[in-house]
């Protein structure tokens, strides 16, 4: 069984996690978080060492390292991309990029045990970056794909919903320029919480499961905004 490392910073908080699945023995996550902007790049490797020295593991008994591949921070997902694909290619493993709403979307479902979720990140530039998720049993589905958009065009999919949907990052400070129709929707938000390596570890774990090992030179940051300029320059 895997033994695991994410970390994170696509955001203003700073995270990292190791995921211990040993035969026989209890599973172990071991985390560090710390709401630390601009201090990324100083903090983020030092981390890396308290998880790996709290839990007495090497990096070399890693099975695979992951990290939080966006939408975020231009910077955040820089910084993070370049130390996780620092760590996997000295220690030739597998590099696990995983995204940073589908993260706050299985931390919505973990804390609140909500099904519907909306994840919303600010963007800056008056945009967002969003998308929706059905969480059932710790899986997470995607009902809306990642997008950027201003808040204004945000459009929730029709699903049956008796719960209503949970909204959960830092885009829901934009709660007023939402349409009226989505605030109706959203039953519970929250605009404090960001992306987490603790979610990414587990997330990471179930892609690791499935086969999917790539080399470190394969991952590279999901920043959506270059997207959208590219299709619409085409």
């Amino acid at each position: 069984m895997p033994i695991l490392l994410a970390l994170d910073a696509s955001s203003s908080a700073c995270s990292t996690a190791l995921l211990i699945r040993r035969d026989g023995a209890e599973e172990r996550l071991v985390t560090r978080c710390a709401l630390t902007p601009r201090e990324h790049t100083r903090r983020l490797l030092p981390m890396v060492d308290e998880v790996l020295a709290e839990a007495g593991v090497s990096p070399s008994e890693l099975d695979a390292v992951a990290y939080g591949r966006g939408p975020g921070s231009f910077t955040g997902l820089r910084i993070a991309a370049g130390t996780a694909q620092g760590l996997a290619y000295g220690l030739d493993r597998p590099l696990l990029g995983v995204s940073t709403l589908e993260a706050l979307a299985l931390a919505a479902h973990r804390r609140h045990g909500v099904e519907h979720i909306v994840t919303a990140m600010d963007a800056r530039m008056g945009e967002i970056y969003v998308a929706a998720w059905r969480c059932r049993d710790g899986a997470t589905e995607a009902l809306l794909d990642e997008a950027v958009m201003p808040p204004q065009r945000l459009q929730l999919p029709e699903v049956s919903s008796e719960g209503g949907w949970h909204g959960i990052g830092s885009g829901w400070a934009l709660w007023e320029a939402m349409p009226t129709e989505v605030q109706a929707a959203i039953a519970q938000r929250d605009a404090e919480s960001e992306p987490a390596a603790e979610e990414m570890v587990l997330l990471a774990a179930r892609d690791y499961a499935q086969g999917l090992r790539p080399a470190a030179h394969e991952s590279q940051p999901i920043y959506l905004r270059d997207q959208v300029a590219w299709q619409k320059g085409k």
